[in-house]
């Protein structure tokens, strides 16, 4: 048996979680797959957040996402990156780099259990600018400067590829090599506020070719996080396990302990359970009716008559399902396109699914010629925490 057919049938434990601390966030990203903005009042607490460090290292997790929202905002991040160190967890987390000031740079250049991912959308600042908020790009490379002059070793440059900027990825790649860091790019999923600018921002045809054969050609040196398998029906196959590892290798667990399948599908329809249930994050990982479903055998659907299957599998499950795709259908930007035309060929009566939570502090805005027709928040507005800061006393 591949090592492939191995994961698609589950693992005691998950390779690594992707794991959202807080819905908080001082930015407003018109593409934020989680809808981020305010903080949720029931998110764990920190001894619960301890509790389930404690739980992935028994079960041998390897290292977990941290992400968001902005995870640095919790007055208790740096309290959990030291337990999650303490415990042997890695840990990679995510930031726009608006609060690694100096001291931030030189404390997480002393662990050996913490990777940083600095956020960018744009290799200048009015591409990036346009999605993640003015100033933000200034702020994202003055955060890789501090990181470089701490001596953090490879830090990540995270780029979620869009139609305005997948011609910018030797640019990307650039600046990765200008702070001495290595450049993760993803791909843009119609989930959270992404929903509301997918038609707008995701890559044409002609730039998905593009980008499969720049990744082909860079793939030893650029990470993807496994997220454009969906390009392998071009021919070559990319780096990288190349299948949707949704509840077999992968999970999320949000804000507020919930545990879904997909970091990338925040719906109730992929939604395992909760850490606070009495087993807590283990329980849900091997007991749950959907993970055990997920990991039996699944049908290709009108796939499977294709040629390429065995090397896109179907492509990725949230795309499909927050474009109002069969899940055994094709992906929406299947390489062959096919998923083209069923996107063009749904009609008014085909519900499509809106994510299950919106934390957004205003209302998502969507792009008119590249540009947000509302400015996304300023750096400056560092209040994510809203109403909430009188509750926490």
């Amino acid at each position: 048996m591949k090592l492939v057919d191995e994961f698609e049938l589950g693992l005691d434990a998950p390779i690594c979680i992707t794991w959202e601390l807080t819905y908080a966030c001082n930015l407003a990203c018109v593409h934020c797959l989680s809808s981020s903005g305010r903080r949720d009042p029931r998110e764990l607490t920190t001894a619960e957040a301890k509790g389930v460090i404690s739980q992935l290292q028994r079960m041998q997790v390897f290292y977990v996402n941290i992400g968001g929202g902005e995870p640095t905002v919790r007055r208790d991040f740096w309290e959990l990156l030291d337990h999650a160190a303490e415990h042997g967890v890695g840990v990679k987390f995510s930031t726009n780099g608006s609060r690694i000031d100096a001291a931030a740079a030189a404390r997480l250049a002393a662990s050996d259990y913490v990777d940083v991912q600095v956020s960018i959308d744009g290799a200048t600042a009015a591409v990036n600018d346009a999605v993640r908020g003015p100033g933000s790009f200034d702020t994202a490379l003055g955060a890789l400067e501090r990181l470089a002059a701490a001596g953090f070793r490879k830090p990540k440059i995270s780029v979620v590829v869009t139609r305005q900027n997948a011609g910018q990825l030797d640019d990307f790649k650039a600046i990765a090599d200008r702070y001495g860091a290595q450049l993760r790019i993803t791909r843009l999923r119609p989930s959270g506020r992404g929903a509301d600018v997918w038609d707008e921002m995701h890559p044409t045809a002609e730039q998905q070719r593009s980008l499969y054969m720049w990744l082909l050609e860079h793939g030893d040196e650029v990470l993807t996080g496994d997220s454009f398998f969906h390009l392998s029906a071009y021919g070559e196959a990319l780096p990288g396990l190349n299948l949707c590892g949704a509840g077999r290798v992968v999970c999320l667990i949000d804000p507020v302990g919930d545990v879904y399948a997909c970091p990338f599908a925040i719906h109730d329809e992929f939604l395992a359970g909760n850490v606070r249930e009495p087993r807590g994050f283990e329980g849900v990982w091997r007991d749950s009716e959907l993970f055990t479903e997920l990991r039996r055998p699944q049908s290709g659907g009108a796939c499977e008559s294709c040629g390429h299957y065995d090397a896109c599998r179907g492509g990725c499950m949230a795309a499909k399902f927050f474009t109002g795709l069969p899940l055994d259908g094709p992906d929406p930007e299947c390489a062959l396109g096919h998923g083209e035309g069923l996107l063009a060929a749904r009609g008014a009566e085909v519900a499509i699914p809106a994510p299950a939570v919106d934390h957004s502090r205003v209302k998502p805005s969507r792009l008119r010629n590249g540009t947000p027709e509302r400015p996304p928040a300023k750096v400056c507005d560092e209040n994510p925490l809203a109403d909430f800061l009188t509750a926490e006393g």
